[in-house]
C-alpha cells in the first residue's frame, strides 16, 4: 500500500511551526473540528469541517476537550492513540470522526516515528457503532442508492486501514463494542479488553446487515458457524465469553487497562518494525491466500528482513547476552 506522508507536517512529525513555539510532539494532537475552534494556541483560528487540524496543547492543559472533537491524537514513544471522542453518544460514529480517521490512519502508515497505533473510545465504552438517532432522522445519509453505498464504502477504509497498515494495531476496549464499533475493533490486528466489555453485532437489532467489514472480520476470528449465529441474533457477549471464542486477544481489570495496553503497544513500537512489516503482510495474505503463495511469499520477506539492520543487532545482542536494541532499519 502507497501512502504519502501529510504536507501540514513538517519531517520531525511537528505541527508547522511548533518547532519555532518550543513544543514538542506530544504537545500535538489531531482533532475532528466541527465548529472551529483556536487550535493553535495562538488565536489563529482553522475552521476545517469534518477536517483534521493540528492541535497544540500548551503546558498544564491536561487534556482538556476544545471544542467538539470527534477525534483525539495523542503520540509518545513511538505509540500513536486515536480516540473516538463522543462519549454522550458511547462514541456512536459520525461523518467528521470517520473522515478524521481515515487522514489519521493514513497519515500514520507513513510516519516513521510510529511503531504501534492504538485505537479507544473516551468514556465508558468503545463505540457503539452507528448513531441511531441519526439513523431515526434519517440523516445518516443522503441520496439515492448508489450515491448512498458509495458515501459508505468511503468512510468505510477506515477498517481497511487498521487491518492493513504497515504497523501493529491496538484496539483498546472497555465497555460497548457494538456494530460497526465490534467490527472497527475486528479489523485492529490485536484487542485488549477491560472485564466491562460488552460485546454485539447488534445489526439485524436495527434491520441492517452489516458494515465496515464485520462479517469479515468475525468468520476469521470465530469461525464462520459461530459468525453467522452472532450476526442473526446479535447476542451480547461479555469479555469472558469473547476471549473464550477468541474475539480479544486479552482481558484485563478494567482499572489497569490503559497501563496494560500501553504496555504492550510500548513493547511493540520499541520492537524490529521492518519485521513487523513483512509479518503483517504474512498474516495477511495468510487469510486468502494458498500454502504455495504464503512459502514464496515467506521466503522473499524472511531474506528481506535477514538484510536489515535490525537482524544485525538482534543477532550481536544474542551472543553478547544483551537485549536488542532496535532502530527500524
Amino acid at each position: 500500500m502507497d501512502v504519502a506522508p501529510s504536507t501540514n507536517l513538517d519531517p520531525s512529525g511537528l505541527c508547522p511551526g511548533a518547532r519555532e513555539r518550543g513544543h514538542s510532539l506530544e504537545t500535538c494532537i489531531v482533532v475532528a473540528d466541527r465548529e472551529g475552534v483556536d487550535v493553535d494556541g495562538g488565536g489563529k483560528r482553522l475552521r476545517r469541517r469534518g477536517a483534521l487540524a493540528r492541535v497544540k496543547r500548551p503546558p498544564g492543559d491536561g487534556g482538556r476537550r476544545r471544542g467538539a472533537m470527534d477525534l483525539l491524537e495523542q503520540v509518545k514513544d513511538g505509540v500513536a492513540v486515536l480516540t473516538m471522542n463522543r462519549p454522550e453518544r458511547l462514541n456512536a460514529l459520525s461523518r467528521p470522526m470517520l473522515d478524521a480517521m481515515a487522514e489519521a490512519l493514513s497519515r500514520l502508515a507513513a510516519d516513521p516515528a510510529i511503531g504501534v497505533v492504538v485505537l479507544t473510545g473516551a468514556g465508558k465504552g468503545f463505540c457503539a457503532g452507528g448513531d441511531v438517532k441519526a439513523m431515526a432522522e434519517g440523516a445518516e445519509f443522503q441520496g439515492v442508492l448508489e450515491e448512498r453505498a458509495q458515501q459508505l464504502r468511503g468512510r468505510m477504509e477506515v477498517s481497511r486501514w487498521l487491518h492493513e497498515m504497515p504497523k501493529p494495531t491496538i484496539a483498546m476496549v472497555r465497555g460497548a463494542a457494538a456494530g460497526a464499533g465490534l467490527s472497527i475493533a475486528m479489523a485492529c490486528d490485536l484487542r485488549v479488553a477491560s472485564d466491562t466489555a460488552k460485546f454485539t453485532t447488534a445489526f439485524a437489532k436495527v434491520g441492517y446487515s452489516g458494515d465496515f467489514g464485520g462479517s469479515y472480520f468475525l468468520t476469521k476470528l470465530v469461525g464462520t458457524a459461530k459468525a453467522r449465529e452472532l450476526y442473526f441474533t446479535g447476542d451480547l457477549l461479555d469479555a469472558g465469553r469473547a476471549v473464550a471464542l477468541g474475539l480479544v486477544n486479552r482481558v484485563v481489570p478494567d482499572a489497569e487497562l490503559e497501563e496494560q495496553t500501553m504496555a504492550l503497544a510500548g513493547r511493540l513500537a520499541q520492537g524490529p518494525r521492518v519485521a513487523y512489516r513483512y509479518i503483517k503482510r504474512n498474516m495477511n495474505a495468510a487469510e486468502s491466500g494458498t500454502l504455495g503463495e504464503l512459502l514464496d511469499l515467506e521466503a522473499w520477506h524472511h531474506s528481506r528482513t535477514g538484510m536489515t539492520e535490525d537482524h544485525r543487532e538482534a543477532t550481536r545482542a544474542f551472543v553478547e547476552k544483551r537485549e536488542p536494541r532496535f532502530h527500524g532499519r
